[in-house]
């Protein structure tokens, strides 16, 4: 999940019988499957908890792209650099989708960058990982869009209209991103013995993180019962990690690569794949900002703010003396 870390109320879930008549019709919109827009009335609670989500989520997409676009001049084949072009570009406007939708509930964009920048708003865990080799771009998308498809397509279900709306477009740009990745590991796979062990080093290093990326596991996660009370968020962290896992693993072996996990096996029982927790002290201290790449990450993005700083001057420039032509024309 791309807002790992997001704090709703750090209440328990009220009862119906507890709420005020505004907080009880509101409630049961959501349960009725109604969709809430921006002039919508709805609990500050609410409203603060999806910024947080939103917020989060665009950052990860605009942050997301740094990993990935030091590697277009480098990619092997001029359609290799094409479609890598093409998915970070596809990132930023993912971005900028969010973006919107966040201002809808009366954020800023610049206020939702300041908390960026200041670290009061965090991005996805996974993007604070090195990516190392060609082969990190096939497990970036296989991986990593994976089981950001995994988590985002239900969010086209969540009950803040803006973003279920935002979400339609972003699961079908995702989903291309992810089959790019695999076709990626799938020709390094079948390639030379060498390119094959890149792909299974890559492997090796982004499974744990792409784990992690769908947040605590649900006995640590104490915020989540009041956003899916609210249909911020439609499943678990459990539930979206044992989902990714059941679907990737027969992937893997598809490739004929091995999954980092000596207790990975499918449990007939359960009709699920058993797996191995990843290292939730890794997971926190990565959070905290001190992961391989967090200031080199944030560092990038501060910057990019400052030396844009003369373009956001200039449009605001432009867009006050268009306005005073049309007044004076009036």
């Amino acid at each position: 999940m791309y807002a790992q870390m997001v704090k709703s109320t750090g209440k328990s879930v009220q009862a119906l019988d507890d709420m005020s008549p505004e907080e009880r019709a509101f409630q049961e919109r959501i349960d009725r499957g109604e969709k809430i827009e921006p002039k919508d009335w709805m609990p500050d609670a609410y409203r603060k908890n999806l910024i947080r989500q939103i917020g989060q989520h665009a950052h990860s997409e605009i942050v997301g792209q740094l990993p990935e676009g030091n590697w277009i001049t480098r990619a092997p084949t001029l359609e290799r650099k094409a479609n890598l072009l093409a998915k970070v570009q596809d990132e930023a406007g993912h971005g900028l989708y969010l973006y919107c939708a966040a201002e809808t509930l009366g954020v800023s964009r610049d206020e939702l960058f300041e908390m960026l920048h200041s670290g009061k708003m965090k991005y996805s865990s996974i993007f604070n990982y090195p990516t190392l080799t060609w082969a990190d771009m096939g497990a970036v998308g296989w991986l990593v869009d994976g089981a950001a498809i995994m988590n985002q397509v239900p969010l086209q279900r969540t009950s803040y209209g803006p973003y279920a709306r935002a979400m339609v477009r972003i699961c079908k740009e995702e989903s291309f991103h992810q089959r790019q990745g695999y076709h990626i590991m799938m020709t390094m796979a079948n390639g030379t013995p060498e390119q094959k062990r890149m792909a299974q080093d890559a492997l090796n290093r982004f499974w744990y993180p792409a784990l992690m990326m769908f947040g605590p596991s649900d006995k640590d996660s104490v915020h989540s019962a009041q956003s899916m009370a609210w249909k911020i968020k439609m499943n678990t962290n459990d539930e979206l990690r044992q989902k990714f896992v059941d679907e990737t693993a027969p992937q893997a072996e598809f490739l004929g690569l091995s999954i980092p996990d000596e207790n990975l096996k499918w449990n007939e029982e359960r009709g699920n794949y058993d797996f191995s927790e990843p290292d939730w002290d890794e997971f926190y201290n990565v959070v905290s900002g001190n992961g391989p790449c967090n200031v080199e990450r944030l560092e990038a993005r501060k910057k990019a703010w400052s030396d844009g700083a003369w373009v956001r001057e200039g449009m605001m420039a432009h867009a006050e003396k268009k306005a005073m032509r049309k007044q004076a024309a009036e």
